[in-house]
């Protein structure tokens, strides 16, 4: 459900009727599988639901797997005329990515640290160089060479020790978040024999560089609840219990400040955090609570000096504001205001630098960068002056610099990443990401952003790329993708997959709905609990108001989502069924009731400030009430691309393979529904880096099919 990457964002199509009846004709001696019927009461508040299809979620019962591998295959053969069509959509957007590619180098505590990749390979290579960037390549991990023999590989949590002697790292090979943490030795390259497993994957090494602090998760639930201290060259199984979060809503996790002074326990919820801080140099001592947990009071810290820099909500300052307090007093009774809160101006977060503080705002939508020197020589903002981008800081662990990293990219401009000088105001372009064979231009390209008008009036931001010279006539084909969960905000990005629909005359847009923060907090809290439906109406207004302005029509829009915008997904094909002609729903979130009444399922007790507890009776028949699966209703439904995985620990798989067997008993027509799973991956599907790609090619290739579009 939570956090699904937006670099995982399933990005989709067009269509126009007559060739959707084309297909359906082709598909009619396709037979579609069946799945059992098995009633299954579920009561609650004196409602009964029957679920004919909840026997779905006993994955090792050999039926189920039978039933998802019959979906698979009959996948392949209504989609077997567009195989070559997929290979040449991979071909296309794998050939425009620089594969022999690597990072801007950053410097941390003596050494530049480089990401690089070489041609051929899918899995990156982790290196770094001492002193000078002219100095011998040391290779810390090759991640081609670890991946051997496993279908899904992922390396994370990488953490350097003080001395730059040590690395710990988290390995998870099976795509359920179950890292095992493992530690490599950099001067021998002997990655030694303790081993942790069942855990986030990062760790955090004490000033004393023998001393690793580092999460594990509860087996069942997965959710992050304890924090453990190791040292090194013993025995994990003996690893000393440092914190349990006791709260089945809470999630913990561990960190060291950009400071290097403190470790840092952090304790969440959706709605209300808590810290306890320890000394770096004294690892064996105890932590010491920061400020007690309110509910309802967020905050984080940043240390800098003798003082601890606060953002929080306090005193209802829903955009957040900045506040600092002393080391030695760090009650909220003490924290002082450096930054007010404002009603129209997101606080996101600060970079704390020797001489300067920045902060990252969101205003109308927009990032911000605002520069604060500490000795209030005159604050400034770096400008910006496209209607619609992204930018934001990133890769700034050195404390003592007036180099300001930050990145910089929007729907025709690819990514950049600057350094610019917080002193003299100069700024140095780093690196733009290539873009390979020489017929993209940024000039053919143009962006712009929209408001429509939500049924509540509530007015709603869009924003779009497209290709120039389209006409407004409802004949171009338009695909619009929304999240709306979590206040994550989908920022508009550059994506050079995405050309392989531009240059095709796709439209593309980007529904800034509630749910998210693109307008604020505000914004966030009128899409979540009892307000969820916003997020549904506003994406379907979106849609309305783009054909209206003759941007699309009908026969050639498209709606995409995945996990909790699979959910949304889920909901608008329930609303608006005839509105759209063809919908993706990545990895998506749909069983909602019945999830979220299941305390055993990964994340459920942490979600409940997100979609409230079905256990009290008003959030249970609010949720009923636009849960996709329990509305499914013998109606028409759009052609549909469902998709999962066998392993996803987030939105289990057996979510939209009940959705999809209940919408083939009852939906009222002969559009296509197909069901894909991936046997081998988890919610962020592919691991390898061009493995994800092929995903892409197949989501394309669908909605491309259905518009007649063949090459």
């Amino acid at each position: 459900m939570k956090n699904l990457v937006v670099f995982s964002i399933v990005t989709i199509i067009f269509a126009a009727s007559c060739n959707t009846k084309t297909t359906s004709k082709k598909s009619m001696n396709i037979v579609p599988p069946k799945a059992d019927k098995v009633e299954k009461h579920l009561e609650l508040h004196g409602d009964v639901r029957v679920d004919n299809y909840y026997w779905l979620n006993d994955k090792d019962d050999d039926e189920v797997i039978d039933y998802l591998e019959r979906e698979n295959d009959y996948y392949e053969k209504m989609t077997a005329h567009t195989k070559d069509f997929q290979k040449d959509l991979f071909e296309e957007m794998k050939s425009r990515i620089k594969e022999d590619d690597e990072s801007v180098p950053y410097k941390l505590n003596g050494y530049y640290y480089i990401t690089r990749f070489e041609k051929g390979k899918d899995y990156p290579i982790y290196t770094r160089k001492k002193d000078s960037l002219e100095a011998e390549e040391e290779i810390l991990f090759n991640v081609n060479e670890m991946a051997e023999g496993h279908s899904y590989y992922k390396l994370s949590g990488m953490s350097v020790s003080p001395d730059n002697k040590l690395i710990s790292f988290g390995v998870d090979t099976l795509s359920r978040r179950k890292y095992t943490i493992y530690i490599k030795n950099l001067e021998s390259g002997e990655v030694y024999e303790e081993k942790i497993p069942v855990t986030t994957g990062g760790s955090t090494w004490a000033n004393d560089n023998k001393t690793l602090f580092y999460t594990r998760k509860d087996e069942q639930t997965l959710r992050a609840d304890r924090i453990y201290k190791h040292v090194l060259g013993t025995d994990s199984e003996k690893d000393e219990l440092v914190y349990t979060e006791k709260d089945e809503t809470f999630g913990t996790f561990v960190y060291k400040t950009k400071s290097r002074k403190y470790l840092v326990i952090g304790s969440y919820s959706t709605l209300t955090s808590e810290y306890r801080i320890l000394s770096a140099e004294k690892p064996n001592e105890e932590f010491e609570i920061f400020q007690k947990r309110e509910r309802g009071l967020e905050y984080s810290i940043s240390h800098f000096g003798k003082d601890f820099y606060i953002l929080t909500n306090k005193d209802k300052a829903i955009n957040f504001k900045l506040m600092k307090t002393s080391e030695t007093n760090t009650s909220k009774d003490n924290w002082e205001e450096v930054i007010a809160h404002r009603d129209n101006v997101l606080l996101e977060g600060i970079d704390i630098f020797k001489d300067y503080l920045v902060v990252n705002e969101r205003d109308n939508g927009l990032n911000k960068i605002h520069i604060k020197p500490w000795d209030n020589s005159g604050s400034y903002y770096l400008p910006f002056t496209n209607e619609t981008y992204t930018a934001y800081t990133t890769q700034n662990p050195e404390f003592d610099t007036k180099t300001l990293r930050y990145s910089y990219t929007s729907l025709t401009n690819p990514a950049s990443l600057l350094d610019f000088n917080m002193e003299t105001k100069e700024q140095k372009v780093l690196k733009e990401t290539e873009v390979l064979g020489g017929k993209f231009k940024k000039d053919n390209y143009d962006s712009k952003r929209l408001w429509a008008t939500a049924e509540d009036g509530t007015k709603i931001p869009v924003t779009m790329v497209f290709k120039k010279g389209i006409k407004l006539d409802g004949s171009n084909p338009l695909l619009q993708y929304a999240y709306g969960s979590y206040g994550s905000t989908i920022d508009p990005y550059f994506s050079s997959v995405r050309l392989s629909l531009l240059d095709r005359g796709f439209i593309y847009a980007i529904a800034h709905v509630r749910g998210g923060e693109y307008l604020g907090r505000n914004w966030y809290e009128h899409g979540k609990l009892l307000q969820k439906k916003n997020t549904f109406t506003d994406f379907i207004d979106v849609s309305k108001f783009l054909i209206e302005e003759k941007y699309t029509s009908k026969d050639h829009i498209y709606a995409s989502g995945g996990s909790a915008g699979g959910l949304l997904m889920g909901a608008i094909v329930n609303m608006a069924p005839d509105l759209y002609n063809g919908v993706i729903a990545a990895v998506p979130f749909v069983d909602v009731v019945t999830t979220m009444l299941d305390d055993s399922i990964p994340l459920t007790t942490g979600e409940y400030d997100e979609w409230g507890n079905p256990n009290d009776k008003e959030y249970y028949d609010y949720i009923k009430s636009y849960s996709p699966y329990d509305n499914v209703e013998a109606k028409k439904y759009p052609n549909m691309l469902v998709t999962t995985g066998l392993h996803d620990s987030q939105v289990q798989y057996w979510e939209p393979a009940k959705w999809v067997a209940k919408l083939r008993e009852l939906k009222k027509d002969k559009n296509t529904l197909l069901l894909h799973t991936n046997m081998d991956a988890g919610h962020g599907g592919a691991s390898g880096r061009f493995e994800a790609l092929k995903e892409v090619a197949m989501d394309y290739a669908f909605i491309l099919d259905l518009e007649g579009i063949k090459d």
